[in-house]
This record gives C-alpha cells, sequence and structure tokens, in this order.
C-alpha cells in the first residue's frame, strides 16, 4: 500500500505520493521587461520579412548592467525557495549564441530563404520555460532615502496570456542596494504570485496547454481544404478538425476559421509530455498531423512552420 506524506513547500502544502514522485511545476525564466530594456537603451532591431522590429537586448544588459543579474537571481532565489525550477537566461542566451552559426547556414531547400525568428521565439525555444516571469522596477530618490517600484507579470510561453501579476513599492531605506530593496518589496506579494503560477501550471496538467494551429496552401496546389477524400468523400477540413478532435486533450480546441484555402484553430489544447515523458511543444503535437497529411489516401505533401513554442503552421502542397 502506498503511505502519503504531507510536505510543506514555502507555505504551500503538497500531497505527494511516494509511488508518482513530487507534483510536477512549471519551469521558469525570468527576464527583464521590454519596458525597462527600452527605458535603459537595450533595444535592438531585426528584419521580420522586411518590417523593422524592435526587440530587448537581453545579451548586452547582461553584460553592462551588474543590477540586472543581481536583480534577477535575488527573484531566482525567491523562486527557488518556493519548489519552482528555474531556466537560467544567461545560459540560454549562450546556449542560443552557439546556435546561431548553424542557423545562418540554413536555407529552404527550394527558395533559399533564411529563416525568420524573433529573438524571443528563439530565446524562448531553447529555454524551453514554461512561464517567463517578466520584471520591471524603477529607483524612486527622496533625498538619502530610495525605494523600488516594482511590476512582475507570469506570462505563459506558448500563448504570451498573463496568468499572476504583482506590482507594488518598497518600504525606503538609507542605504539598501537596489536587489535588496526589491527582494524586500516583492516578498509579501510573492506567495499569491506563486500560488497563481501554479494553478494555472495545474490546469495545464490536467487539461493541456494552449497552441494555436494553422492549415495553409501554396498558391501552386491544385487541391484545397474542400477537397474530398476516402470512400465517404469527406472535406480535408473536416479530416483535419476530426484528427484535432482525436488527439487534443479531451478534444479541446476552437475552429476559428475555415475557408478553401486556409483554416485557424486556437486553443488547441496539447498534453505537457508526450509518451516517452519529454515536453511537448506546438511542433512534435502537429508534426503527427503532417505525417497523416502525407500518408494515404491524402498523399497530401505539406511544410511545417514553427512560430515560436506555441504556433504551428502546416502549408499544403508541397515542402
Amino acid at each position: 500500500m502506498k503511505k502519503n506524506i504531507i510536505v510543506l513547500v514555502g507555505v504551500l502544502m503538497l500531497t505527494i505520493s511516494f509511488g508518482f514522485g513530487q507534483a510536477k511545476k512549471p519551469t521558469i525564466m525570468v527576464v527583464p521587461s521590454d519596458v525597462w530594456c527600452n527605458q535603459n537603451g537595450y533595444m535592438l532591431g531585426f528584419n521580420d520579412q522586411g518590417t523593422i522590429v524592435k526587440v530587448p537586448d537581453y545579451k548586452r544588459a547582461f553584460q553592462e548592467n551588474a543590477e540586472v543579474l543581481q536583480v534577477i537571481s535575488q527573484i531566482n532565489g525567491m523562486m527557488a525557495e518556493r519548489g519552482f525550477p528555474l531556466k537560467n537566461m544567461e545560459s540560454a542566451i549562450k546556449t542560443l549564441e552557439s546556435n546561431a552559426a548553424e542557423d545562418n547556414m540554413r536555407s529552404s531547400k527550394d527558395t533559399g530563404s533564411g529563416v525568420s525568428e524573433s529573438p524571443i521565439d528563439a530565446l524562448k525555444k531553447v529555454a524551453k520555460a514554461d512561464i517567463i516571469m517578466q520584471l520591471t522596477w524603477t529607483i524612486n530618490k527622496t533625498g538619502p532615502k530610495k525605494s523600488v517600484n516594482f511590476n512582475l507579470q507570469g506570462l505563459d510561453a506558448y500563448t504570451d496570456k498573463q496568468i499572476a501579476t504583482a506590482t507594488g513599492t518598497g518600504a525606503p531605506s538609507f542605504s539598501a542596494e537596489v536587489p535588496v530593496l526589491l527582494s524586500e518589496a516583492v516578498l509579501s506579494h510573492m506567495d499569491n504570485f506563486t500560488g497563481s503560477l501554479q494553478t494555472h501550471f495545474d490546469d495545464m496538467f490536467e487539461n493541456g496547454r494552449e497552441i494555436i494551429v494553422r492549415v495553409q496552401k501554396w498558391d501552386d496546389w491544385d487541391g484545397d481544404l474542400e477537397s474530398e477524400y476516402g470512400d465517404d468523400d469527406e472535406e480535408l477540413g473536416i479530416i483535419i478538425e476530426d484528427w484535432l478532435a482525436d488527439n487534443a486533450v479531451k478534444g479541446r480546441f476552437n475552429t476559428t476559421d475555415m475557408t478553401a484555402d486556409m483554416a485557424l484553430f486556437e486553443q488547441v489544447r496539447i498534453p505537457l509530455f508526450n509518451d516517452k515523458g519529454r515536453a511537448m511543444d506546438a511542433r512534435r503535437f502537429v508534426r503527427g498531423l503532417s505525417k497523416m497529411l502525407k500518408s494515404e489516401p491524402y498523399a497530401i505533401p505539406n511544410k511545417l512552420v514553427m512560430k515560436g513554442l506555441g504556433r504551428a503552421t502546416i502549408i499544403l502542397g508541397g515542402k
């Protein structure tokens, strides 16, 4: 007979079964917010299919601003004390750089075009965090005293939806360093914040995480989503919906749009882990649909294109 014990983690009481091990926690990465990076001059531009987009320059922020490392280390420590596994942002950036040369050499088989991916999507892909904690802080000075305003947001790394927030101002101090001031300001909010994160993760564990799936077609493909297949002459769009119903967690997804040329499925719930215990993302999940469409009786060549961890597009009619 399995015995149960009660373990106190921070202020959370978790029931743990020896047969199943400790309850799963979301993996988290703490990053300085876009607002903080912009206010402090740590931004860069990249070309997203002809449009110049400004994004945070995290690498330069870490290299030039010691406060960033100290502040994030403080928050990391507070999360670790509450039993939440953390992804180190510096390490993720280094891994990203080691992959850069390979990505720069990669090109499309047919067109020779390069890989188009935003820096933040690339960082999320490397870190594989469930939740991004985005932190903004400003220093207030009143004579010799200093205090800290902070805004802490928990964002689902797959959907960018805000799932937890904490804001406040710390007590003024004559001598405390900024990381210490921030730690003291955040401390009283941390238990409610982590509780919200855990509630969101528990929902994902039971009902699956959300992703977006889009189906499009190449202009020169002579088929479309109204083409009929099989003995029942079922339309391709319906066949794809049936596959999602069979493979999404509890069959949950929304058909947001469906025409002859494209389909958009949102709130598609996928398992957190596959049969081998590996983290599941949109690419792994949608690859199953891609393989089905390539096989008989459909035999539809297609290309799987990713954007971040939570968005996948299948383009029908060729690679």
